[in-house]
Formats: structure tokens, sequence, C-alpha cells
């Protein structure tokens, strides 16, 4: 358990969650459709030979509930319920302004889970410490980490499980089902404006070991995590929030030290996110986000990793500012990406997508090959 004096908690009020064991996958539950369509569930295959190409293209993207309707913000309007019968996307992603009380969030998810024609993914930032959008929502009486560096200073797994644990059991009680933490980034570069402190520290061992610990800890709540911001983000200066952001490290470089907390819990990863940063030792022409070199060679093939790879937010200046948003999301993809996370403008993104599959430019096996990670993950 928690020891919360070394952790340096913040509570808003003195109240403590009941820490819950979910032994089943929060992705499981298969309401009613808001479409016409209903699915025969089985086996992810079978759910698979149902899907129309466009239902397939889809489940590619994980987009804030206002992404498919400006009014969405904290409810879902029916032309939302429409659209997400049409555009049937693979999840969701929520912020601060779609977050405004407890009642209010868990209706919010309930109503998108009952419109789905399939289970979502209902995802969030909640890395505990500045990054946390229910923990600093005045509503929710939440506790808050200082920071995920503080807890790395106490040198305790047990602590960054507990902190896991803490955060996956009232994203459970909210009715989400995948938290896009732990950071596992190694904050190796004093003058780095995005990481800093929402990394555990700048040793890559006792960061992998926090990561790996913290990842537990949302597992035993039934929360699928995800490991962040591949292949490191610790030693940049720039922000790729706002535009183009470059790092010369080698591959063996990153081998021995940005890369040891990825390799180390490779096997335990739910999911992987890529960063928009462009390794230009390794490949000059693309951030790593959109290389096929760092993703599909390096990360697929290399590496050996067999798991879900997702996309950092492609409404971000390194990818907004550089590239079309239909083509940067094709891109995305054909680098191997499964998940294309916050495109800009979804309908054009998907468009763009479904125009590169229908003429044969991304075959419909490497389509179906991401559709079948993509519902695993949920658990069909």
């Amino acid at each position: 358990m928690l020891r919360l004096k070394s952790l340096r908690l913040i509570f808003i009020v003195p109240i403590f969650l009941a820490i819950s064991c979910a032994s089943e996958s929060q992705f499981s539950d298969k309401s009613g459709s808001y479409s016409k369509k209903i699915y025969k569930f089985g086996k992810a295959e079978e759910i698979l030979a149902q899907m129309t190409t466009e239902e397939k293209v889809a489940q590619l993207f994980i987009i804030a509930p206002d992404s498919l309707d400006a009014k969405t913000v904290t409810s879902a309007s029916e032309n939302f319920k429409n659209r997400l019968a049409e555009y049937p996307v693979g999840g969701f992603i929520f912020f601060a302004r779609n977050i405004s009380r407890p009642e209010q969030i868990k209706d919010f998810i309930s109503s998108i889970k009952k419109a789905s024609p399939l289970p979502p993914i209902f995802s969030v930032d909640e890395e505990g410490g500045r990054i946390a959008r229910l923990a600093h929502s005045e509503n929710f009486y939440l506790p808050n980490f200082k920071s995920m560096e503080s807890i790395g200073e106490t040198a305790s797994p047990e602590n960054a499980r507990g902190a896991g644990q803490i955060i996956g059991s009232y994203l459970t009680t909210f009715g989400f089902n995948m938290d896009f933490a732990p950071v596992a980034d190694i904050n190796s570069n004093p003058e780095n404006i995005v990481i800093g402190d929402r990394s555990f520290g700048s040793a890559p061992r006792l960061v992998s070991e926090m990561a790996g610990a913290f990842l537990s800890g949302l597992h035993s709540t039934g929360i699928k995590g995800c490991l962040k911001h591949f292949p490191g983000h610790g030693d940049t200066k720039g922000d790729t929030h706002s535009d183009y952001v470059a790092i010369t490290k080698t591959w063996e470089e990153l081998k021995s030290m940005e890369l040891i907390p990825f390799v180390e819990n490779i096997e335990n990863a739910d999911s992987i996110m890529v960063a928009h940063v462009t390794f230009t030792s390794i490949d000059p022409a693309y951030p790593a986000s959109l290389s096929k070199n760092l993703i599909s060679q390096k990360l697929r093939g290399e590496l050996g990793y067999k798991g879900l790879i997702l996309t950092d937010a492609l409404n971000m200046g390194a990818i907004e500012k550089n590239y079309a948003r239909g083509e940067a999301a094709v891109l995305a993809f054909e680098a191997g990406n499964d998940i294309l996370l916050l495109p800009k403008d979804f309908f054009a993104a998907y468009n763009a997508l479904l125009k590169a599959v229908r003429s044969n430019r991304i075959s419909m096996d490497r389509l179906d090959e991401s559709v079948i990670r993509i519902l695993r993950l949920k658990g069909l």
C-alpha cells in the first residue's frame, strides 16, 4: 500500500478511494447500439468479418467527442449519435472541457457507449501530477500527486504501483477503460519544457521500474495503459505541441538510455504512443510518429513489439504545421501505427484513409491487421 507521506499526495478534501480489483476488461460491455447494425459478438476475427471497409477505417481513430459534433462537449447530442452510427470510431479521448462533474462524465460515457455499434475506448490523460484531467477538476474531490518525479524520488516501485492503482480505481468508477500513462520518458535534459517532472526521473532503470509498476497498478483495476513517448521525448529542448523538434542521437545511443523503459516493459505494454520528435540519424525525413523505419522496422521488427501502437495527438504543431491533415493520417498509418490519435480534422483524416484503402495504396490485409489489434485491446 502507498506510503502517503513519501508520495507527498495533495488531497482537495481528506478522502480515500477504495481500491477496486476488476478481473474483467472494462471494454467487455456489449451494450445495445444506437445504430441499426447489430454485431454478433464472438472472436475478434468473427467481428472483423462483419465489418465494412468504412467501419474498419473508423476504428483506427481515437478522437475527442466534439470532433464529431461541436455541440457534444459534455453530453451527447442527437447529431453526435447519428454521426457515431455513421462513423463508429475506435474510441474517445476526454479533456477538461468534457469533464464537469462525476455524474455528468458517467452519464456522458454511458450515452456514448449505448450509441456505439462497437464498444469504444474511453481514454484520458491522467498521469498524476500536472497532467490529470479529472484530479484537477474541483468538482471531483480526487487525490492528486505532486508529480511522478516525486514518486521516483522515493525509489519505491510499490509507491508507483499504488499511484497507478489509485488512478485506475477512480477512472474505472467514472467509466474510463484506458489511461494514456505512464510516461516512460527519461528526464535527461534540464532544458526540457515538455516532460520535466512528468517523468519518474533521469536514471533509465529507475524510470523503467517505476513505469512498469505504475502500469501494473492500472492493470489491477482493469484499466489499460500506454507507455509514452517512444522512442523518447526526454532529451529535447523544443515542444512538439508547437512545431518541429529534432534529436541527433543514433539508435545505439537511444538503446543505452531512452529505449530502456520501453524495452524492459514491452511484454506488459497494452499500447505504445509514438512521439512527433524527428530522430535525424535514424530517419531525417519524418518524425517518429510518421516513420516506417522507427515504427515498423525498429519497434515492430527489431524490438519485437506485438501490441497496439498509436500516434501522439495529430493536432500538435509538429504535424499540423508541416503536413496536410489527410496525408498526415495516411503517412502515420503507413508507418505502422494502429490508432491515429486526435487529428485536427477527423473527417479529412478519415476520408483520406478511406481513399487510400479504396485505391490500394493501403492493402486490406494491412487495415485488418490493425483493426484486429484494436478489437483485441477491447477484449473482443
